[in-house]
């Protein structure tokens, strides 16, 4: 039996249906959101509502910017406690395979992680044909230089005297009681770290960190600050913290200080530079004056686009209303 076509049913997407039947179609249903007859709203840019728009974000802006320059500036190193920071330059951090080259499992104390690491710490997986621990990248470049600072009291006994530098106390609560566990078991450290290997550039295993085992293994601070990556090449990471003992005396009074460096960590490598920072904290933090350039800036940025789309359109509406009059 022949059967009539009809263009209309192939672009409806169904076959012919026998008469009386269903007629099947792939059409939307008749509603508002599929036939996209929702209320909407949209604005229209004038000169008007944008000009405010730029001028109010540069006068936000710019006070911000200038208040948290400031602060920062006036960070000084007298009075409060004082933090010590290393830093290091043209060190890349955030270097996609360098991030991920870490086994959280592992740091987190799970004793399979710990037998057999993530793949993802390759090349520093495996050492000797012993799991390392700790794995990957990141652990494998750990900054193990030491600083000792000395304050020379007086030119007549020239005798140092060593500045107490606190080892404890410089990583994140979170990092150090929830991200980084040490493994479980009731033996020493050692013992719990048994069966692995350290990373191929440090010095010492991971349970030799330091001679107090609440800071030693995983949960060293010094580790664990190392740890959270930079997000650019030239960065500092706290490392002691000299503690003010009076309210009456200076955390670092006026003197002759030096410095002594173990030099463990070579630069050469990828040419970057190493220093050493002394800095007190405001409410902002750190001395940090990148957030309050970053605020003038913008609101400098967008000041200055107010004014010249202002005469911008100061000229070309004269033009209009002149070329309007000569019509």
């Amino acid at each position: 039996m022949a059967m009539n076509y009809n263009a209309k049913d192939e672009v409806d997407g169904g076959p012919p249906c026998a008469p009386g039947g269903t007629a099947k179609t792939r059409r939307p249903d008749n509603t508002a959101f599929k036939q996209q007859r929702l209320p909407a709203w949209q604005p229209i840019l004038t000169a008007g509502t944008v000009l405010p728009t730029f001028f109010i974000i540069g006068l936000i802006f710019i006070p911000i910017g200038i208040g948290i320059f400031v602060t920062s500036n006036n960070i000084r190193e007298i009075e409060g406690n004082v933090f010590m920071y290393y830093g290091l330059s043209n060190f890349y951090q955030n270097h996609r395979r360098y991030v991920k080259s870490r086994d959280d499992s592992q740091l987190n104390g799970d004793p399979s992680a710990l037998l057999n690491p993530s793949k993802e710490c390759e090349p520093y997986r495996r050492n000797e044909d012993k799991p390392i621990a700790p794995c990957g990248a990141i652990a494998n470049s750990m900054f193990n230089d030491t600083l000792e600072l000395f304050l020379v009291a007086n030119e007549s006994d020239p005798t140092p005297v060593p500045i107490p530098l606190k080892r404890k106390g410089i990583a994140w609560w979170t990092d150090k009681n929830v991200k980084f566990r040490n493994p479980p078991g009731g033996g020493s450290l050692e013992e719990r770290f048994k069966g692995t290997t350290k990373p191929v550039n440090w010095l010492k295993p991971v349970y030799m960190l330091d001679s107090d085992e609440d800071n030693s293994g995983f949960i060293n601070e010094d580790f664990i600050v190392w740890m959270r990556t930079a997000a650019l090449p030239t960065f500092r990471k706290l490392y002691r913290l000299i503690e003010r003992r009076s309210d009456f005396h200076p955390t670092l009074p006026a003197g002759r200080y030096y410095l002594n460096i173990t030099y463990n960590y070579p630069v050469h490598s990828f040419d970057g530079r190493k220093r050493m920072i002394l800095s007190t904290i405001s409410w902002m933090g750190g001395k940090n004056p990148f957030l309050g350039i970053a605020y003038i800036t913008i609101g400098s940025i967008s000041f200055l686009l107010g004014v010249v789309l202002l005469v911008i359109n100061h000229k070309y509406r004269n033009s209009s209303n002149t070329a309007d009059i000569t019509i």
